[in-house]
């Protein structure tokens, strides 16, 4: 226990660091996956292909293998230094944003054809149609699938550690270096990461209901009260 107090300290700079990079890692994979999963969706080939490539390339390849080559090999063949948090962060997105990528496109592809052939009827552009109708249509649908990823992207932030970024992980395995103590310090970043996962599963339950379909369908069914004016309803 007494090791557990003298490493509270450091594990929480490095729990500040794990969710820093859990945060940007969130973010950019969002980005990452739209991006892909949009142009995917595309039928213009030479946008379509490339992310059909990105995506196969960065689920096919391990995020490890990925994360060493953003940061030991680019300076070796081109010259390109990224700090280890920029490397981290990066392998990180794109390999996680080529799963969600498909999540987005086989979402959307999902959707209803009458949504769409209503869209075109109405003269709506395929860009428009993208934005006001597909894309916040399957939002909702995508969100479990999401928080999957994210907490998938949490456990993976681990792997930084391994570039030098001195996240939880980190902070751990230098103190068991000193103190030789392995059983406490790691079931006590093995809680940490438990209790940021369960606080990534509430956040995408609570986004589920917040944006979900059924709900908004229901509202809008709602029959509305008669009112009774002049004598008439």
């Amino acid at each position: 226990m007494s090791a557990i107090i003298d490493f509270f300290p450091l594990m929480m700079q490095g729990l500040g660091v794990t969710i820093l990079v859990t945060v940007l890692g969130i973010f950019f994979t969002l980005i990452v996956a739209f991006i892909a999963g949009l142009t995917g969706l595309s039928k213009r080939w030479y946008l379509r292909w490339p992310s059909t490539v990105f995506v196969e390339v960065f689920r096919g390849s391990g995020l490890l293998v990925q994360m060493f080559w953003f940061f030991y090999a680019l300076p070796v063949l081109f010259d390109i230094r990224l700090e280890p948090l920029v490397a981290g962060v990066l392998a990180l997105a794109l390999n996680e944003g080529a799963y969600a990528a498909e999540i987005v496109r086989g979402t959307i592809r999902s959707r209803p054809k009458g949504q769409t052939e209503a869209a075109i009827a109405l003269g709506m552009s395929p860009g428009l149609r993208m934005r006001r109708i597909l894309i916040p249509q399957s939002i909702p649908a995508m969100l479990p699938a999401f928080g999957n990823v994210m907490v998938d992207l949490l456990k993976n932030t681990s792997l930084v550690s391994l570039v030098t970024v001195s996240d939880l992980t980190w902070r751990a395995m230098n103190e068991r270096t000193v103190t030789g103590n392995t059983v406490e310090l790691f079931l006590t970043i093995l809680v940490l990461y438990y209790l940021l996962s369960l606080l990534l599963g509430w956040l995408t339950r609570w986004l589920e209901k917040r944006f979900a379909l059924d709900r908004k369908s229901l509202a809008k069914a709602r029959p509305r009260k008669a009112v009774l004016v002049g004598g008439r309803l």
